[in-house]
């Protein structure tokens, strides 16, 4: 089957940055900080519901996103009955400034860096994405974080932030995410058509919400006419 091509060239090609460009070994860290506590038949449907306390997490008050990280943890692990380490924020935060980027983006973003505008906004704090984005080998026009927006996605603040920093509409933008429910899922709420869900194994691929399902950023530049 072909790959689609845009029938249009965007302004911007914005992207989430951690998961979908960045790596994110999360699970290592979150047994080593659970241990035995949590019998091996029950361990992947608690780490299920870790990633869904993350998403609640972030969808009230903005909080530094270390101590979101926390909250999440303290929170499936109240459910659990089973003790949460008072520096699992600290941990977590850790891991996600340290990891690199997925072996598969560096070459294909330089490359699209060469011929559009690139953007991140992310779920994330200014430190974070200070030590990460140049690990991506690409140039980029701006990179927003939730930290300057004062919100996290999927709040429509967290996007109308981005659209306000550029004098922008949701027409202008290409937006790549590994993440439904924090990106593809309100932006297309919020009148953006032009979504790609680069599936990495993140969120289960849903319908009826208009975007184009990829795997690699290589097949993202054929559409881009890359």
């Amino acid at each position: 089957m072909p790959i689609p091509s845009f029938q249009f060239r965007p302004k911007y090609v914005s992207f989430d940055c951690y998961g979908t460009l960045i790596e994110w070994p999360m699970t290592p860290i979150t047994r080593e900080l659970v241990g035995d506590q949590i019998p091996a038949e029950h361990w992947d449907q608690f780490v299920k519901e870790f990633r869904g306390y993350r998403y609640d997490s972030v969808c009230g008050e903005y909080k530094p996103y270390e101590q979101t990280l926390q909250d999440a943890f303290e929170g499936v692990c109240r459910k659990w009955g089973v003790k949460a380490a008072p520096d699992a924020g600290k941990r977590f935060a850790d891991g996600v400034r340290s990891w690199g980027p997925h072996a598969d983006v560096p070459e294909p973003l330089k490359k699209m860096g060469e011929n559009y505008k690139l953007v991140i906004l992310s779920n994330a704090d200014d430190s974070f994405l200070a030590e990460s984005v140049p690990r991506l080998g690409a140039d980029f026009h701006a990179v927003y974080t939730a930290e300057q927006a004062g919100c996290y996605k999927p709040r429509y603040a967290a996007f109308e932030y981005m659209l306000d920093q550029l004098d922008a509409s949701p027409e202008d933008f290409v937006h790549v995410s590994s993440h439904t429910r924090y990106d593809l899922l309100p932006m297309h709420d919020m009148g953006f058509r032009n979504l790609v869900l680069l599936d990495r194994g993140c969120d289960p691929v849903t319908h009826g919400y208009d975007y184009v399902t990829v795997k690699s950023l290589d097949e993202l530049n054929t559409m881009l006419g890359l």
